[in-house]
């Protein structure tokens, strides 16, 4: 799965937020439903527009942006 077929940037839509295509539903708020533990077929019935195969990308993206970049953050306590 190519994870470019699913995601979109537009200025137009969203103040240019990634998000599904075709649609104003950010990755951002996806990202958000499944680390509250919402699983794919309850995030597909809380946004209609979306699909599972939308999600899947969703979460390639994610995936190929933690590859792509490190984030420093301080070790937490010992």
């Amino acid at each position: 799965m190519r994870w470019q077929d699913h995601i979109s940037v537009d200025p137009n839509v969203c103040h240019g937020k990634a998000c599904i295509s075709g649609t104003r539903v950010m990755v951002s708020v996806i990202l958000d439903n499944l680390a509250e533990k919402f699983d794919i077929d309850e995030i597909v019935r809380s946004y209609p527009s979306v699909k599972r195969a939308d999600v899947q990308a969703v979460i390639r993206y994610a995936a190929d942006l933690a590859s792509e970049r490190i984030i420093p953050f301080a070790p937490g306590p010992a």
